[in-house]
């Protein structure tokens, strides 16, 4: 089993990973730290992950999230992934990132989700937010962070 923890640079999923790291020493469980990257370079300048007039570059971003992820979380494994295709013609950029880390949990063997995003924390399922498509999933437990450290 392991803990999966879909990071995306905020506060609230910084500190989603250090409760990820206290977890994981008393269960004994190892850490998947998880960031999701749409090839959609509005999305990444929206959420600041680069700058205006900055290239959007999918590996630049990767290595950028694995050094803050190293930062916090040390011994946790990281990954980096682009959101698989959608048969759906309505799904959105949060669709996409949401069903890429229930596939990830699943590929993982996730025993708890640490779900720690600017939008997660505020409403039980605002339209913005991964945290409550996440949430259904029976195959885990959910730990949401509300507030950041």
């Amino acid at each position: 089993m392991t803990l999966l923890v879909p990071y995306d640079g905020s506060d609230l999923s910084t500190t989603a990973l250090d409760r990820a790291e206290e977890f994981a020493d008393y269960r004994d469980e190892p850490i998947v730290a998880l960031t999701v990257v749409p090839d959609d370079e509005g999305f990444a300048l929206e959420r600041g992950w680069i700058d205006a007039g900055e290239d959007y570059d999918h590996e630049t971003i990767c290595d950028r999230f694995e050094r803050a992820v190293a930062e916090h979380a040390p011994h946790a494994e990281f990954r980096c992934e682009r959101p698989s295709e959608s048969d759906s013609m309505t799904a959105t950029v949060i669709d996409d990132i949401t069903r890429t880390i229930r596939e990830v949990a699943y590929d993982v063997d996730a025993s708890i989700v640490f779900i720690g995003s600017e939008n997660a924390g505020r409403v039980s399922t605002p339209i913005s937010s991964v945290g409550s498509p996440i949430s259904k999933d029976p195959e885990y437990d959910v730990h949401i962070v509300r507030h950041a450290d």
